[in-house]
């Protein structure tokens, strides 16, 4: 079910899981669980996310990416909306997060949230404003609009997916997290990694070194040199190399936090090129997973040991993102 190659992360076939086998949706979850445990990263196969949907995506998202700079900055977003539309390359830095003082990252990206408008819902809470802020999405070139959103609700799917094969992997209720998804505020992520023309700065990445903050992220990536890299226990970088076909997945720090520590959210960056490397132009497609801004992240059951006591202190995930986001204001 699982097998782990040179890199040290685990590829695992779900499409047992997904089939409903009920052997193989026991040994998925087994694998799941060990992946979470020991690396907090995995390489999944059998997910059924839509190539065609996938790859349309891709396409017109390296075509948008080499229009003039002027053009792509009408899609930076204002106001409440900060973590939408376009952010120009140098505009972010993952590495301040984590307190780190270093410049910025050398990617540019486009973020869209929730598809589905909840923001009535939580009008009340001046909080979620950001949370479920309107999408702003690039039209140009013809389609791309349409393309980010179909890939934005495969990717839904496919958290749906992930997220009962987690309940399964901490022997929970399969369904134990639907109803903390249903209004989700879920961050999609497309990240165009541009060959470097000048040498970057001293310590500077293409994503500096951090943990993400949410239940889990799920990760495609195309091929080209300088690409993601994860800490391992013993302090080593190795990189994470996917075949045609894979994603990546790994925890965030509210899973970390819903395991009482039994799963981790590990360390990990995107390496910086040789400088005029033209294999080194590369894209990253990331669907960070939210749950709903009033779900309570409280400690899971079967994530206590007999006599242990949970952790940390219930709190919603809305409250749990934006305690992260203050703190990495503050650093940067």
């Amino acid at each position: 079910m699982a097998q782990t190659s040179g890199m040290e992360i685990p590829t695992i076939d779900i499409g047992p899981f997904l089939s409903g086998d009920p052997a193989g949706r026991d040994a998925v979850a087994r694998a799941v669980a060990e992946a979470c445990k020991t690396v907090g990263f995995l390489v999944i196969s059998g997910h059924g996310l839509p190539q065609e949907t996938l790859s349309r995506a891709i396409s017109l998202g390296m075509d948008f990416f080499d229009l003039p700079q002027a053009e792509k900055d009408r899609f930076h977003p204002t106001g409440a909306a900060r973590q939408r539309g376009y952010h120009r390359v140098a505009t972010r830095n993952l590495g301040a997060t984590l307190g780190a003082k270093t410049p910025p990252d050398l990617r540019e990206s486009i973020f869209l949230g929730p598809v589905d408008d909840h923001s009535a819902h939580y009008a009340a809470l001046a909080d979620a404003e950001t949370a479920y802020a309107g999408n702003t999405i690039p039209d140009v070139p013809a389609g791309f609009d349409a393309a980010l959103v179909d890939l934005y609700r495969a990717f839904e799917r496919l958290s749906r997916d992930m997220m009962r094969i987690t309940a399964r992997a901490l022997d929970q209720d399969e369904d134990g997290f639907a109803a903390l998804l249903d209004r989700h505020f879920s961050v999609f992520g497309m990240h165009h990694y541009p060959m470097l023309a000048t040498p970057p700065e001293p310590g500077q990445l293409r994503a500096g070194a951090h943990t993400d903050f949410g239940a889990m992220t799920l990760l495609a990536t195309t091929e080209g040199r300088g690409g993601l890299e994860v800490q391992m226990a013993d302090g080593r970088w190795v990189p994470v190399l996917p075949k045609a076909g894979e994603l990546v997945v790994n925890l965030g720090d509210m899973m970390q936090r819903w395991t009482n520590d039994r799963w981790v959210s590990t360390l990990h960056r995107v390496v910086v090129p040789d400088t005029g490397d033209a294999q080194s132009r590369r894209m990253s497609i990331g669907y960070f997973v939210h749950p709903n801004f009033d779900a309570e992240i409280r400690c899971v059951p079967t994530c206590l040991r007999d006599g242990e006591g949970a952790r940390y202190p219930t709190i919603t995930a809305g409250e749990h993102i934006r305690r992260k986001i203050d703190a990495s204001h503050k650093a940067a």
